[in-house]
């Protein structure tokens, strides 16, 4: 892909009435762009890291045996009145009436889709286990959006659901995701901090919270600064002395959650009265699970943990290109010719490679190649061109080496690695 025949309206001043870094960054990469408060544009570079995420998410739901469905988001509020969570959730839930007269939402969340969704298929034990989830955008009336995409009033979540037989196949189906959440957020470049939480309106007896450190989260947690051990909040741990380690010390940190999973047992599936019968031919209920990680919320985390002054320093798996190519000249036939002819190397290599064929100041090129932060760049202007060399950049170091023309793929492959 090349810049004149993308979409990146970049931004050189920071925006007014932005806090968060993170939301600073995402507006002036042109990844995003506010349409009123908490609702949000995804421009095509954004939308890039969006589907990078989302391939990341796939590939271990997929390695998990949870299979890929997508619910609809407009939902009858009979279903919600069944569970009693259209009070529960009702100064979030955005409701109105259809011309018919039916009072309808958008959908805050589908655990009531899902269960009725199932309960038209279960009816015996040999069709359980199940575990579906999807991608897909939630709608909640927020009084206060802050920081941009990390609390908005529409926004995307991966949430997963399992249907099992008794508590053993749900503490199954729970281990399963709870390692596979920690694989998808290693890969997303986060170091996450897992608690056991409480579960709030979802309900069930046993949940645990991912949370990443940082200094605009809204949640808060106590983390040893000698180990990995941390504890929620509301768990009731002093500060102090770490329990684990006994050398470290407790401190109150700041912190997103970005993923949740929960033991809902059988609170839904009583209520919408999804049963099975076991080998006995007895009537049984369906045991549930949920899990859910707030994807745009996990763009901007990412983005809060990995920049520096000059913009944003994409972590390798969910940049939106994997390398740069950046022709210091546009109007030089000579530089052109070696972009153009590393630019269908690359491609042919099968990297992701986007290029800077913008007629634009060197200065202007160099500021928003680090603002967009793609993690490797090939710069190509005259002074390296008449030594037959490029200059390659790793953008998360900031290390900067020549190489020569004809060694350029392979090197670049290897540091690549």
């Amino acid at each position: 892909m090349k810049w004149t025949q993308f979409y990146i309206p970049t931004i050189k001043e920071v925006p007014m009435g932005t806090e968060a870094v993170s939301h600073q960054l995402l507006l002036r990469a042109g990844l995003v762009q506010m349409l009123t408060s908490g609702v949000y544009s995804y421009l095509p570079l954004g939308l890039r890291v969006l589907r990078k995420i989302e391939a990341v998410i796939n590939e271990e739901m997929n390695a998990i045996g949870a299979r890929e469905l997508l619910l609809p988001s407009l939902h009858p509020i009979e279903l919600w009145k069944q569970t009693g969570r259209d009070e529960t959730l009702k100064d979030v839930m955005i409701q109105f009436k259809d011309k018919k007269g039916r009072q309808m939402c958008l959908g805050p969340t589908h655990e009531e889709i899902i269960t009725d969704l199932v309960k038209n298929y279960v009816q015996s034990y040999k069709q359980l286990p199940i575990v579906l989830y999807q991608i897909q955008t939630k709608f909640r009336d927020e009084m206060r959006p802050r920081f941009g995409i990390v609390r908005a009033c529409e926004f995307i979540m991966k949430d997963a659901y399992s249907f099992d037989q008794d508590e053993q196949g749900l503490n199954k189906n729970y281990q399963l995701m709870y390692a596979a959440y920690q694989k998808i957020f290693a890969r997303c470049g986060l170091k996450v901090v897992i608690v056991e939480a409480d579960s709030g309106a979802m309900g069930g007896d046993v949940s645990h919270e991912y949370m990443i450190p940082a200094d605009i989260g809204e949640d808060e947690v106590l983390c040893c600064d000698a180990c990995d051990y941390a504890v929620g909040i509301n768990k009731g741990q002093p500060e102090g002395v770490c329990p684990s380690c006994k050398n470290g010390k407790l401190v109150k940190r700041s912190a997103i959650e970005i993923g949740h999973i929960f033991q809902l047992g059988t609170k839904y599936s009583k209520a919408l009265d999804v049963h099975f019968l076991d080998e006995k031919g007895q009537k049984k209920i369906v045991v549930m699970g949920c899990y859910g990680i707030g994807v745009s919320r996990l763009i901007a985390t990412i983005i809060e943990k990995n920049n520096d002054k000059a913009g944003v320093i994409w972590p390798k798996e969910v940049a939106p290109f994997a390398v740069e190519i950046l022709p210091v000249q546009v109007s030089d036939d000579n530089i052109m010719q070696q972009a153009e002819q590393l630019y269908v190397a690359l491609k042919q290599q099968g990297v992701d490679v986007f290029m800077d064929d913008r007629d634009e100041s060197p200065g202007k090129k160099f500021n928003d190649a680090d603002l967009i932060g793609i993690p490797y760049r090939i710069t190509i202007g005259k002074r390296m061109l008449a030594e037959n060399k490029v200059e390659v950049k790793d953008r998360r170091s900031g290390e900067v080496f020549p190489v020569a023309v004809p060694d350029a793929i392979t090197k670049l492959c290897e540091v690549m690695q």
